[in-house]
């Protein structure tokens, strides 16, 4: 059983990292003048990047308030697509130097990264009794993995926007 927790821990931390790196390869290779244009609703890529360094600490605070036995406080923040907590969180960690923000999005999940590493593996997915208000059981695990998936989709959005961009 703990070989399991500790694989599906490795799976979290290395998805994690895998995802944030394909983004970050696709993000730095645009043009400079491609960095402010708005190719994802209201964002451009460099709101997307502010975005992933607020959730970055956002998970990070989750990961505590869960292990706590909380409902991680983000939930309190939701509307649909977390439309308006994702703006608080852009307006927050948003640079205009476009290597600071790359220097930033590396730190924040580096902090993140370390903190999950300390949390022994059977924690991840441990049922403790939380809550969302709708009902829905909440782990680290499962939070780790819905950023996981959001960020192979930005990945791919981030990609098409490169794609059009250099046609």
């Amino acid at each position: 059983m703990k070989r399991a927790s500790q694989e599906k821990k490795d799976d979290y931390l290395s998805g994690l990292i895998a995802a944030r790196r394909a983004i970050l390869e696709v993000a730095a290779a645009l043009p400079p003048e491609k960095r402010d244009e708005v190719f994802l609703g209201v964002w451009s890529i460099k709101d997307l990047t502010a975005h992933l360094i607020g959730w970055d600490y956002v998970n990070l605070q989750a990961a505590e308030e869960v292990l706590a036995g909380k409902v991680p406080s983000f939930f309190a923040h939701y509307d649909p697509d977390w439309k308006t907590f994702n703006a608080q969180l852009v307006e927050e960690y948003t640079r205009d130097d476009f290597a600071q923000l790359l220097s930033s999005v590396e730190e924040s999940q580096r902090k993140l990264i370390d903190f999950l590493k300390t949390i022994p593996a059977e924690e991840f997915d441990k049922d403790r009794g939380v809550r969302t208000a709708r009902g829905a059981r909440v782990t680290i695990g499962r939070n780790l993995q819905a950023e996981i998936d959001d960020e192979k989709v930005h990945y791919r959005q981030i990609k098409d926007f490169a794609a059009a961009a250099n046609a």
